[in-house]
Parts: C-alpha cells; sequence; structure tokens
C-alpha cells in the first residue's frame, strides 16, 4: 500500500474533528445558534457555488440574497417564507451569463436544506439532529477509509474517480450501524436502520453531484477555506443530499419511525 494516498489524512483528521466539534456543538445548543450557523453555512455554500460557476457573476451579493431569505424563512411560518427563500435564486439567474441551470437547482437544494436542518432540529431535538449528522460523518469517514484501504472497481469514475464500490457499500454499513445504535437508544423502531441506509446513499449523491459540478468548472475544490478538504460545499455536499431526502421521508413516514408523538 502506497503512503502517499494517506499524506493528506493528518490534515484531513483534524479539520475534520475542528468542523464535527463545531458544528455538534451547534446542534447541542440549538435555537439561534443552531439557526445561524444553517445560514451562514448555506450562503458560503452559494457563494463557492457561483465562484464556481461564473467568475464574473457577483457571489457575494447571491451568497447574502440567499442567506437573507434563508434568515426570512427561519423566522417565519414556512407556507409563507418558502417563496421568499426561493426569490433569490432568480436574481442568480438573471445576472449569472453561464451554467444557470445548475445554479438554480443546487442554489434551490441549499437552501431548503438549511431550513430542513433547522426544522428538523426545532421539530424532533438534538437528537435526531445528531443521528443525521452522525450518518452523514460516518458515510464519509467509513467510505473514506475503506476506499483507500481496500480500492477496487470505481463506482462512477468518469465523476468521481476516487470513489470506490468498496468505500460505498462501506458508508452503507457504517450509516446502518448509526441506524441500529440510535434504535437500541432511544424508542424509535428497526426502521431507522433502513432509513439510515437511504440518507447514506442520498449524502453520496451529494458528494458526487457536487464533484460532477466541479469537474464541469474546472476546479479541484470548491474553495481553500477548509485544509485537506476543500470548501465548505466540499465538506457538506453530504449532509446537502441527505437533508433534501429527509425533507421527503419526513412527509412518506412518521418520523421518527415508532415514536408516538403529540
Amino acid at each position: 500500500m502506497s503512503m502517499g494516498r494517506w499524506n493528506d489524512l493528518g490534515e484531513r483528521i483534524g479539520v475534520g474533528a475542528v468542523v464535527a466539534g463545531v458544528g455538534l456543538l451547534c446542534v447541542w445548543i440549538g435555537g439561534a445558534v443552531f439557526g445561524i450557523l444553517t445560514i451562514v453555512i448555506s450562503a458560503i455554500m452559494v457563494w463557492e457555488l457561483v465562484r464556481m460557476l461564473d467568475a464574473d457573476a457577483p457571489a457575494v451579493g447571491l451568497a447574502l440574497a440567499s442567506g437573507a431569505g434563508l434568515v426570512v424563512a427561519e423566522v417565519l411560518p414556512a407556507a409563507y417564507a418558502l417563496p421568499l427563500l426561493i426569490a433569490p435564486v432568480f436574481y442568480g439567474v438573471t445576472v449569472l451569463k453561464r451554467r444557470r441551470v445548475i445554479y438554480a437547482i443546487f442554489t434551490v437544494l441549499i437552501v431548503l436544506a438549511g431550513l430542513g436542518l433547522y426544522i428538523l432540529r426545532t421539530q424532533n431535538g438534538a437528537i435526531w439532529m445528531l443521528w443525521l449528522a452522525l450518518v452523514v460523518i460516518a458515510t464519509d469517514v467509513f467510505g473514506y477509509l475503506v476506499g483507500r484501504t481496500m480500492g477496487g472497481p470505481k463506482l462512477w469514475p468518469r465523476v468521481s474517480p476516487n470513489k470506490t464500490w468498496s468505500g460505498t457499500v462501506a458508508g452503507w454499513v457504517a450509516a446502518g450501524g448509526v441506524g441500529a445504535i440510535f434504535a437500541i437508544w432511544t424508542e424509535a423502531n428497526a426502521e431507522i436502520v433502513p432509513v439510515s441506509i437511504a440518507l447514506s446513499m442520498a449524502a453520496q449523491i451529494g458528494d458526487i453531484a457536487e464533484s460532477s459540478v466541479k469537474r464541469r468548472a474546472g476546479v479541484k475544490d470548491s474553495s481553500s477555506l477548509l485544509p485537506g478538504h476543500g470548501g465548505l460545499f466540499d465538506r457538506f455536499d453530504g449532509m446537502l443530499g441527505a437533508a433534501v431526502l429527509f425533507l421527503l421521508v419526513a412527509q412518506i413516514i412518521d418520523f421518527p419511525p415508532g415514536i408516538v408523538t403529540g
């Protein structure tokens, strides 16, 4: 095994631990602190997205507009806030000169994911926000370690050349393990295990989708904000996919499964 494949491991783990620690602390505190976190992360992700898609577009202005929409969405009732949340997307479609469709789709997903995470923390509490975070973290960490160790056939080499089937399946197994732990720890039933695996898959799709954007833009990372990880978009692409799917899951099944509320 070549040690070159592990050259960035220490830096990656160190920065990842800091990011995870800050995120988990904000999850635990909740309220306005967690709301501010979702707004800041979402706005920065939009900024990174615009910079990748069109260097001449006003990335800061679009990020601030998206963040402002999310502020309104977290204050007003969701039904009234949704149009205001999505409205900044039309500003971007007007000022971008290329890749407008990609911008529109991803910006909508980013702000919806930010709102979804805030709703999850507010309505279901820190425990289930922690569950979602750990599902995504376990998917990423175990996928990275197993993929680097075992290697093997690539999942989608044209889009994400480093993704292997071994790492992909390892991520599913790890997420299922997180679900099993929460089934034991809480009153949720065994359905939380397949739900965790499905969200792991969505996290991986989010990762692959972001890799596709970077490949089209001809960049390695969304930015250089996080050493060893690239940008926030690189770090939170999995959470983006998982959070968006969770919004759909919550409409299909009673969540948390097996727990009677009200």
